[in-house]
């Protein structure tokens, strides 16, 4: 019984089509869960209580995103380890056993782990403290401070899991974790609805942050199993941290550059348009915006991570030919989620609009074809980052991301600027030009990319 339910587990995994089914199902419920955050806080906090809300969650998505790319770092290192293992040619890496360090001196070895998972609990614990003080100083003004904190964690407990989820990726767990996240989603989605039926949100949010911790200590014990690892490995920081200080602090490096950059330039706009105005509608048009996008990004994601085990291993055997079909359908594939999100937009977009912030703002046509035209942008940079991300080509994409970095900064001064009494239309177009002129820069890379040797 075991041995057939391992089999199916094994096709499963083998399975593109199948990876992308579940991706996409976990997409779908991630996205549920983002836009009930929403309607859901919007219905049971002031106004003004709410737009510090999204100060909040920009503050939390600046804080997830501030592990430097440390986990795709992990995941091209712990990828190129495995395909070693499974001999696959043309990666230098000799016949590893799985669960074995690596024996040139500067592959992937064990003790990383540890030291990366400490990493990201730091980084919990330092934006935890920093939000602390904001919350006793005023910086970031709310009657419900315990609230505020525990939706940061509830938020940040994504950190551990995206390391666990990259480490399960990379040693061909894909279905796995995916299983387990879809599990969680449905509980956390659950106890976020039931604040409208009555439920304290800080009991609410106490009991999503007990579910994912349960689901992701799973997680771990999962990768802990799957690389043969003991528990001297998770603790042995110091050899670990020379390792990583000794072999890729320059990968490290240009990762945290590259993120930093793709932090600001994303999140930037919810708190330069809070210096610009206190008038909502803005605020609400770009958070409009960025929960579209990053629904776009994540279906584009889940697209990709599925094709990733092919592509990974079309690159580092050197098949250009394979890489060139493979990077056309991912590229094809994106384009179409994005016409589709564009469409639905131009349709429902106006009462999507009104019922997610409970009628306080509207959004105009012209507003709307902003955003199709910059989620078709979108598009193609996110299949570009996350496929040169998992090739660990992190110095490439920084001198690609710091246009879209410059853009995103300049774009609600000059809007302010420029037409005072339009400002929330003119920040949306620089905002678009911007990620069109980004598509450019990272379509020519992509081209670049396919005719070239690992």
């Amino acid at each position: 019984m075991h041995k057939d339910s391992g089999g199916a587990l094994a096709r499963m995994e083998a399975s593109a089509r199948i990876l992308a089914l579940i991706k996409l199902a976990n997409v779908g419920l991630t996205l549920i869960w983002g836009f009930a955050v929403t309607y859901v806080f919007v219905r049971v906090l002031p106004l003004r209580e709410f737009q510090s809300f999204l100060l909040l969650v920009a503050f939390g998505n600046f804080t997830i995103s501030a592990e430097f790319g440390l986990t795709s770092i992990i995941y091209a290192r712990l990828r190129r380890h495995w395909l070693g293992n499974l001999g696959l040619g043309n990666l230098g890496l000799g016949n590893l056993g799985p669960g074995l360090p690596a024996d040139d001196a500067g592959g992937f070895r064990l003790e990383e782990m540890g030291v990366l998972f400490l990493f990201l609990g730091l980084l919990i614990v330092g934006g935890f403290a920093i939000l602390s003080v904001a919350l006793a100083v005023g910086g970031l003004h709310t009657a419900m401070p315990l609230l505020f904190l525990l939706f940061f964690l509830s938020a940040c407990i994504n950190l551990p899991a995206l390391l666990a989820k990259r480490a399960l990726a990379a040693v061909d767990g894909n279905f796995l974790w995916e299983a387990l996240d879809c599990l969680r989603r449905v509980m956390t989605i659950a106890l976020l609805l039931f604040i409208l039926q009555g439920l304290d949100p800080r009991l609410s949010l106490a009991l999503q942050l007990c579910v994912s911790i349960a689901v992701i200590g799973y997680a771990i014990a999962l990768v802990h199993r799957r690389l043969g690892m003991r528990v001297a490995h998770w603790l042995s920081f110091r050899a670990g941290g020379g390792h990583v200080r000794a072999h890729y602090l320059r990968d490290i490096g240009a990762s945290a550059a590259f993120t930093l950059s793709e932090i600001v330039a994303y999140n930037a706009p919810y708190f330069t348009i809070a210096a610009a105005t206190h008038d909502a509608r803005p605020m609400l048009l770009f958070d409009f915006f960025f929960k579209m996008s990053r629904s776009l990004s994540m279906l584009v994601r889940a697209m990709v991570e599925a094709a990733l085990p092919r592509i990974t291993r079309a690159y580092h055997a050197g098949d250009r030919a394979r890489l060139r079909q493979l990077m056309v359908r991912a590229l094809g594939a994106a384009l179409v989620f994005a016409l589709g999100a564009s469409g639905a937009l131009m349709v429902v977009g106006e009462w999507l609009f009104a019922r997610l912030f409970d009628g306080r703002a509207a959004i105009d046509r012209i507003d709307l074809l902003l955003i199709d035209g910059a989620l078709l942008a979108l598009a193609v940079i996110c299949v570009s980052v996350y496929v040169q991300g998992a090739l660990g080509r992190f110095t490439h994409l920084l001198g690609r991301s710091l246009p879209f970095l410059a853009g995103s900064l300049l774009s609600v001064p000059l809007a302010r600027i420029l037409a005072p009494e339009r400002f929330d239309l003119l920040f949306l177009i620089l905002y678009a030009l911007t990620l069109l002129a980004a598509a450019a820069i990272h379509g020519l890379s992509l081209h670049r990319l396919v005719g070239r040797r690992p």
